[in-house]
């Protein structure tokens, strides 16, 4: 059986972009996280027409349980993922309902690879990567981070040990917007040098633990296969 078409897609760009920032080495630390409130997905989701497009996969592919989530059983539904009658259950109902295609497993896998991605375009002041996976909102406040940590000839660097979990804690269908939030736990190496080269904050050789909560969005009437961070804050 051919491979789904948006599996290929996904595995092809996220490959040769993962390739190209897994050498990065990047801080990220609570003073550095980009000042900016979340938005709601209403307006946030824009088509991308670069290379650099990741697509968080909402389609199933070849490897798809041969019985549609909207027919399962409601405990069974998301088994692993939420429990049955939860608002997570019934938004990810709502989702479904209007992309029947929609696998939430593989929305999980596309989205840590997201995560991982954007959280070291940003250590590396890669501009052209975090406009085609960021809303406009959010790369605005990423941007304004990264232009004032370059004035100040800061430079950071950042490197990712695991992602432990990502677990999702929201999901929503704004009008024919769907909204996922995932909350993720990592652990990264960090550290942050001015000038001069002089370490400023972080350390190169502790790990340290990292909680963030990410929504993603995608218009369920357009064309356009990507879902856009257009949310994201700390937690603890």
């Amino acid at each position: 059986m051919m491979p789904d078409l948006w599996t290929i897609i996904f595995l092809t760009l996220a490959v040769v972009i993962f390739l190209k920032l897994r050498s990065v080495l990047g801080q990220r630390t609570g003073r550095e996280r980009p000042p900016y409130d979340p938005y709601s997905a209403r307006d946030a989701v824009r088509s991308a027409t670069n290379d650099n497009v990741v697509t968080l996969p909402g389609r199933g592919g070849t490897d798809s349980p041969q019985k549609p989530i909207e027919t399962a059983e409601p405990a069974e539904r998301w088994k692993g993922i939420a429990d049955a009658g939860s608002p997570i259950a019934s938004g990810l109902d709502a989702v479904v309902r209007e992309d029947k295609a929609f696998d939430v497993k593989h929305f999980v896998a596309g989205a840590r690879a997201a995560y991982e991605m954007i959280v070291l375009a940003y250590a590396e002041g890669d501009r052209r990567t975090l406009k085609n996976l960021l809303a406009r909102e959010v790369y605005e406040g990423f941007e304004a981070a990264i232009r004032e940590r370059e004035n100040k000839g800061e430079t950071v660097e950042t490197r990712f040990v695991a992602i432990d979990k990502s677990d999702i804690t929201g999901a929503e269908l704004r009008g024919r917007t769907a909204q996922i939030t995932v909350r993720f736990v990592s652990q990264l190496i960090s550290v942050t040098r001015d000038s001069s080269g002089n370490v400023i904050e972080g350390n190169a050789e502790r790990v340290t633990d990292v909680t963030d909560v990410w929504t993603f969005a995608r218009d369920l009437s357009s064309r356009d296969p990507n879902w856009k961070l257009v949310a994201t804050e700390a937690a603890q």
